[in-house]
């Protein structure tokens, strides 16, 4: 009866101790957190204090809704001299520059890319290109960059022009009388398509291939979810992260989107295994970028692992397509809005091609007036709408500012494409300012970044949309859709919140 009564004395007592020293360090443990924001917040105050910004929460940092994020840069340009600090939340904050003066000193700079967001693509697209770097970023740039000579790129064309023949045709049997089409989805299969056959030697038909039909989804999904993800602050846990409905989202996408990769890479290992194709192999001056990859030696002689090839895979399969459909599309939507300088396109086509039957490396060169208005295009519609670096040392900018190691910068090329100081009425669709005797800044236009990253398909890009507008012009005239303006909407490239549908008129 004693030890029973004494039992029952002492363990409530251990359990209230128990919970009283639990309470005692979630205290502990809420104070320092506490302490620590208010000291990574102070910093940023104190790195930042020569930048003015608009007026921000001390928590949730300049509330937007949905993709009011270009309206916030819109609005700043015209307040805040070169750059502004743009607040997440409390402790993340970026520095958003639209300077070309600014540009230059950071794209100058071998400032690695910002890990806090960048991290958040690795289950997806691995560490290639985009995400590497310092010194193993420098080997894998080096090894890839003879994939992407002009005598790898010249019989690329051939491919581009047939690839985009297949989705005009496509299009003849979906257009009726007063109609539209939404056409990102159907020119990511064809820049898909050609990706595939150029850079990785694929045979079959993407277009037509329901599977392509479900990687290219998937893509705009890990888009969204990347999106998103940098800019919630519960989501920036892994752990949490993939308990949560979007984290389970997004690892279904990283399934199909490698699923595919793995197809292509398997498909062209079995291929290499016959004497025929090694053959063929042999006799080429340059190897196209699959085939440098697997057959890659690094410079201490070992071979790319299976998971660093497949990170090139993922990253070029990527943004070899993507951007691409990006740029090419809203080159159209431009167009469209602007007949005058659409016809004037055709006619310089036209004149140069005839019917189109065949398109060659050296007519790319002969269209001046086309390729003026795709840059137009393009300024107006940057296909990558920014990009993030992390300081690795202090700068100081031309104007005297300075920042300290560890800020994260964001450099907002739809922000430098837009802004007045740099460009005179930045909204209106102008081609001659790109005018061959036209003068600008160095880092006044850059649609594939600049410095020393930047896009290694830069000239296949431009090739491919060259390729693509003059065929497409032969054929149909394009007209905008008055309901369904699109709604720009910044992601990894910048794409449209309702698509880009245009009405598609057949030419005799």
């Amino acid at each position: 009866m004693s030890v029973s009564v004494l039992s029952s004395t002492i363990f409530p007592a251990s359990i209230s101790g128990l919970l009283q020293a639990t309470s005692l360090l979630v205290l502990l443990l809420l104070l320092f957190k506490a302490v620590q924001f208010y000291l990574q917040r102070q910093w940023l105050l104190k790195a930042f204090q020569q930048f003015p910004s608009p007026s921000s929460h001390w928590l949730f940092g300049h509330k937007l809704k949905g993709d009011e994020e270009l309206q916030l840069i819109m609005e700043s340009i015209e307040k805040f001299p070169s750059a502004f600090p743009r607040w997440l939340w409390g402790t993340k904050a970026f520095l958003t520059v639209y300077d070309p003066d600014y540009m230059k000193v950071i794209l100058g700079r071998s400032d690695p890319k910002a890990n806090v967001a960048y991290r958040f693509l690795a289950p997806w697209l691995g560490y290639g290109l985009l995400l590497l770097n310092g010194q193993t970023w420098f080997q894998h740039r080096r090894m890839l960059t003879p994939a992407f000579h002009y005598d790898i790129l010249k019989p690329y064309v051939e491919i581009t022009a047939n690839s985009v023949r297949v989705m005009l045709d496509k299009w003849e049997k979906l257009i009726g009388k007063d109609s539209s089409l939404e056409i990102f989805q159907h020119i990511s299969l064809m820049t898909l398509d050609t990706i595939m056959k150029c850079a990785f030697s694929y045979q079959g038909s993407v277009q037509l291939d329901r599977k392509s039909q479900t990687y290219i989804k998937a893509i705009g999904n890990l888009n969204d979810l990347f999106h998103s993800r940098v800019r919630n602050i519960f989501h920036q846990n892994d752990t949490i992260y993939s308990l949560s409905a979007n984290g389970r989202t997004n690892h279904e996408a990283c399934q199909i989107a490698h699923e595919h990769t793995d197809r292509v890479i398997e498909q062209r290992k079995i291929e290499l295994q016959n004497e025929k194709e090694l053959e063929k192999l042999k006799k080429k001056r340059r190897l196209d970028f699959l085939d440098i990859l697997l057959f890659a030696r690094m410079e201490n002689g070992s071979s790319l692992s299976d998971e660093d090839l497949r990170a090139e895979v993922d990253t070029f399969m990527f943004e070899g397509h993507d951007t691409t459909a990006s740029g090419l599309s809203w080159i159209f939507y431009a167009l469209a809005m602007h007949p005058e300088h659409q016809q004037k396109c055709r006619e310089e086509v036209q004149s140069l091609l005839g019917d189109g039957a065949s398109v060659t490396w050296e007519h790319l060169d002969q269209i001046p007036y086309t390729t003026m208005c795709i840059k137009e295009a393009l300024r107006l519609y940057p296909p990558v709408p920014a990009v993030v670096r992390t300081l690795s040392t202090p700068v100081t900018f031309p104007d005297g500012r300075s920042l300290p190691k560890g800020v994260l910068v964001t450099l907002s090329f739809y922000g430098l494409h837009h802004n007045s100081k740099v460009w005179p009425n930045p909204e209106v669709f102008d081609p001659f300012r790109f005018a061959p005797d036209s003068v600008r800044h160095s880092h006044a236009f850059l649609p594939f970044s600049g410095g020393s990253r930047n896009c290694i398909g830069k000239i296949f890009a431009m090739n491919e949309m060259k390729v693509a507008v003059a065929l497409t012009l032969l054929r149909f005239e394009l007209l905008p859709d008055p309901s369904r303006v699109p709604i720009l909407m910044p992601r990894l490239v910048l794409k449209s919140k309702n698509g880009i549908h245009l009405r598609l008129r057949k030419l005799c």
